[in-house]
């Protein structure tokens, strides 16, 4: 029978471990494990208005689910007894070298997430060695980006044809002159999707203090605190706007822009070319023939059209048509690093996140966005190192299998 002693403190002592019951944004950030924490972390310190723009999407925000559930869907079928002691996240983009394979796509109005806006995220990557995209709708100007990055970052410059060609063709000069060496233009923007939280949350431009607004700052004094106190908030791009975002997009962008409208742009614009916002074979193989450097399938991170095609499901049958003629990169929906992988395996040469680096920005600024990096890249290298495989070049079809979810949450193979 098992003698009983009460327990002595050096016993105890190797088995306490005491935290801090109110522990600084630095360790909130460290606990943060995955891209929903910090989504979780960020719900907590901004406001509903604020988190609401970045987190939701059009109409019943179907697209943004189904793009969610495809990379969810996903089996992986890995390879045993491969050395995978070293682990090569590095890949070529458009050219160049980037260490890891996923860069930071454009997003509108970012300083209303957290005051340090586009640089916060632009100084992050270039840490990481990443591509950062500015925007249109951007709260910094071109200038100032490049001004407050390392001069070997690598920035892309994101534009949305507007109406006013010259003015257009102004920001492309502006940016070429700045060193951004990747155009990106977004072509499913005819007009704004509807983005019902934004309605219903009175969402305006610049951020209007509601009574129910005043009662949420309450709750997030920092936020405010910050807003209150650094540059007002503004297009950086764009004349002084009043308005809803969805009024502006309207007012703004051009519903007749074509093809003929991306030649001109080829030709007046010095360095590479995307195209983000393609999501049918037939407009890939258009583009491909156009002689673009490449394409992003994309639904707008499910913020323009609902039911609008998932990029992932989207990505075999376009890299079978062009795959060999053009880069394709591939956003919305990316949430964890194994997403990351899941789209390289099946043909993307390269991925771009939106939400993820915007849950970073807010739950802890530039720190935050670095935090966000890492959880992927960390996720990204387990995730290779289980599938046996040692660099981003050998990773294949063979390594993933597309599942379609069914109804009682069965699948069937695809």
């Amino acid at each position: 029978m098992t003698e009983r002693r009460i327990p002595r403190y050096r016993d105890l002592a190797p088995l306490v471990r005491f935290e801090r019951p109110f522990g600084g944004l630095d360790h909130k950030l460290a606990r943060a494990q995955t891209i929903w924490d910090l989504r979780e972390l960020a719900r907590k310190r901004t406001p509903k208005v604020a988190f609401d723009y970045t987190d939701g999407a059009a109409d019943a925000e179907i697209s943004l689910q189904r793009a969610r559930q495809a990379f969810q869907d996903i089996e992986f079928r890995p390879a045993i007894l491969r050395d995978v002691a070293d682990i090569d996240t590095t890949t070529t983009v458009l050219g160049k070298p980037s260490q890891l394979p996923f860069g930071i796509a454009p997003t509108g109005f970012t300083r209303m997430m957290h005051t340090a806006g586009e640089v916060a995220g632009a100084r992050a990557a270039a840490r990481a060695g990443i591509p950062f995209t500015l925007s249109t709708m951007g709260t910094t100007a071109i200038e100032d980006l490049a001004a407050a990055t390392d001069p070997q970052a690598r920035n892309w410059f994101q534009l949305y044809m507007w109406k006013d060609r010259d003015r257009s063709l102004a920001l492309v000069d502006r940016a070429a002159t700045a060193g951004f060496d990747t155009l990106v233009i977004t072509v499913d923007v005819p007009v704004a999707g509807a983005r019902l939280r934004d309605a219903r949350n009175g969402m305006t431009v610049p951020p209007s203090i509601t009574l129910t607004g005043a009662l949420d700052a309450i709750r997030k004094p920092r936020w405010w605190f910050d807003f209150l106190t650094t540059e007002p908030l503004a297009f950086a791009s764009l004349d002084r706007w009043s308005g809803t975002v969805a009024d502006l997009l309207d007012a703004m962008f051009d519903p007749t822009v074509d093809f003929d409208d991306l030649t001109w742009i080829r030709d007046r614009w010095p360095g590479r070319i995307l195209v983000k916002g393609v999501q049918t074979v037939d407009d890939a193989k258009r583009l491909a023939a156009l002689g673009v450097d490449g394409i992003i399938l994309s639904n707008h991170g499910g913020r323009q059209l609902d039911r609008a095609p998932v990029p992932l499901h989207l990505l075999p049958s376009v890299v079978h048509e062009v795959g060999d003629d053009l880069e394709i990169h591939l956003d919305t929906g990316i949430m964890h690093g194994a997403d990351i992988v899941a789209a390289l395996a099946l043909g993307a040469h390269f991925t771009l996140i939106g939400r993820a680096y915007l849950y970073g920005l807010m739950a802890g600024g530039e720190s935050g966005v670095d935090r966000a990096i890492d959880i992927l890249r960390t996720q990204l290298t387990r995730t290779m190192k289980l599938l046996g495989v040692g660099s981003i070049q050998e990773l294949e079809p063979a390594h993933v299998r597309l599942l379609t979810s069914t109804r009682g949450n069965r699948h069937r193979y695809r």
